[in-house]
């Protein structure tokens, strides 16, 4: 069995046998069509590998790296040099140290596709300028730059420096713009910033990022999944049913695919809003996990690959969220807000959300209508949780905070309680006061997913909805909330969540061999209370 890789260099999947899911379709048809083109993609997308898949077949050809991929009897184009730029690499502190890593950079190109004959210069801009005017007709190179905006998203909290990088940025490209040696150029990053006037002064780049045709250039669709990993399926299967590989039915396949994509399915880069994608990275490490742990564990991937984006954890510390917007199943954003965002300091939270990964498209991008976001899935809805968890939440003030699953799992009806009043109390009501009872449950929905508990906000049955329902394996506890604005009318309240519990049967649907805990409670807003003071459990 072919092995998972999470490499960015195309040359590893050739040399060590790793699993490719060919996209070269989809890059044939890139360069075929454009010359300079920009595309954003959250982290751990798999926008390094795109570069590097262009950069080895302009570098090198289809021998032998693109053997058995449907590029590799259609690729006609002559070598040429490619220069590859990495952000990432450079100084995001200092400005003067990122353009001396930017110059030696494009000089160590330079040098090894003899390019002389140049003036050297300090500024990359200016350098760049005259490498270009020193290389000799007839000649082209391949310009390919990843993640062009890490400077800036590492500085949403200092002006001054952020300022800098954009001018700098703005400035660089403006040096490119009709550069007639640029024979392609592609650009990637997380977040698409009209400030930095990429495509403005550089207005001949083409920006893709929720183009239609090549939505799904990076990421996988369920059928590649199916193609190329159909042995990880296949394996992960008989761990769980206890079948040798063989047995395994097309059913079985479809089934386990379904479960997937309710964890890793259904980001959306498409204006049509038609085509979506699994997170690559979370895909592969759970395949992976499959074969090394001999067993099927849905990991949450999208966090572990390095907790809080330093972009987002920025934008935080500077920044009011709105609880209740991140807890509907879609925000609504205006079309140009969405489609223009001017820079990421004043970035719509919802808009940087979108393009770090954690919100998705949940419509059509069509002016003058709104533009509807959500959370893509499970996974990502699990990480978005432990993200706004740090900004409403204060950990350190509570000893058990994160104990909510153990004591939701074995606890009694008074401490699941107590802890819940003890986490609400962690949160500062100067800036987050519960005055609502969807904010209360926003906030408890939180608290427990951000856990990777298995709860369920406005959970449906054939009867109506609870507040929140939290599965284990052997225990389901359903809590419906009611929320008091001074605390007059806690009893009356009690009764009425006792009786929607009773009436509509809450918690009852394919309960199969789970203890049921059914329990309702109501919050007191009292400025001197701010708690659940009244609880009953019914079952």
């Amino acid at each position: 069995m072919q092995k998972i890789a999470n490499s960015e260099n195309i040359e590893q999947f050739s040399l060590k046998d790793y699993i490719y899911i060919d996209k070269t379709e989809y890059i044939y048809n890139l360069i075929d069509t454009y010359d300079r083109v920009f595309f954003s993609r959250p982290r751990r997308f798999g926008k390094s590998l795109t570069l590097n898949t262009i950069g080895t077949l302009f570098e090198k050809g289809v021998e032998p790296y693109f053997k058995d991929t449907w590029i590799y009897d259609k690729w006609t184009q002559n070598t040429c040099p490619v220069l590859r730029l990495s952000f990432l690499k450079f100084s995001v502190s200092d400005i003067d140290n990122f353009k001396r890593d930017f110059c030696n950079e494009i000089l160590k190109f330079a040098k090894a596709n003899n390019i002389t004959d140049f003036t050297d210069d300090k500024d990359p801009k200016v350098l760049i300028g005259n490498i270009f005017s020193a290389i000799p007709d007839g000649m082209q190179i391949v310009l390919l730059i990843d993640e062009y905006d890490c400077q800036l998203t590492a500085n949403i909290n200092n002006k001054e420096l952020y300022e800098k990088f954009r001018v700098f940025i703005r400035e660089f490209y403006a040096v490119l713009k009709g550069e007639k040696h640029l024979r392609f150029m592609a650009l990637t990053g997380v977040t698409r910033l009209k400030d930095v006037s990429i495509f403005s002064v550089g207005s001949d780049i083409k920006d893709l990022s929720y183009n239609h045709a090549f939505s799904q250039m990076i990421g996988f669709t369920r059928e590649e999944i199916k193609k190329f990993y159909i042995d990880y399926l296949k394996l992960g299967i008989s761990y769980e049913k206890h079948i040798d590989t063989e047995s395994v039915t097309d059913n079985d396949v479809e089934e386990f695919l379904d479960r997937m994509a309710e964890q890793y399915d259904s980001y959306c880069f498409d204006e049509f809003y038609e085509r979506k994608v699994f997170s690559t990275y979370s895909v592969n490490n759970f395949l992976q996990s499959i074969s090394q742990n001999q067993r099927v564990s849905f990991g949450d991937y999208w966090y572990e690959a390095g907790g809080i984006p330093s972009i987002l954890k920025n934008y935080m510390e500077s920044h009011e969220i709105d609880i209740e917007k991140f807890q509907t199943s879609e925000i609504n954003i205006n079309y140009d807000v969405f489609m223009n965002p001017t820079s990421l300091p004043d970035m719509d939270e919802n808009v940087l959300m979108c393009q770090t990964g954690y919100l998705t498209l949940k419509s059509e991008i069509k002016a003058p209508r709104r533009v509807k976001l959500g959370t893509a899935n499970r996974e990502v809805k699990a990480a978005l949780n432990s993200l706004l968890s740090q900004k409403f939440f204060n950990p350190d003030a509570l000893e058990s905070f994160y104990d909510a699953d153990s004591i939701l799992e074995k606890g009694t009806v008074e401490e699941i309680i107590n802890h819940l009043n003890s986490v609400l109390a962690t949160v500062p009501y100067d800036k987050y006061p519960v005055e609502t009872e969807a904010v209360l449950r926003a906030l408890i929905l939180m608290y427990l997913s951000g856990l990777r508990c298995d709860v369920r906000a406005e959970q449906h049955n054939f009867k109506g909805s609870c507040d929140l329902l939290i599965n284990f394996p052997k225990r389901r506890v359903v809590i419906e909330l009611k929320f008091s604005k001074n605390g007059t009318d806690v009893k009356v309240l009690l009764e009425e969540a006792k009786d929607q519990i009773r009436r509509r049967e809450y918690g009852v649907e394919h309960i199969e061999d789970k203890a049921l805990i059914q329990i309702a409670a109501v919050f007191d807003g009292s400025p001197d209370v701010r708690k659940i003071t009244d609880y009953e459990q019914l079952s």
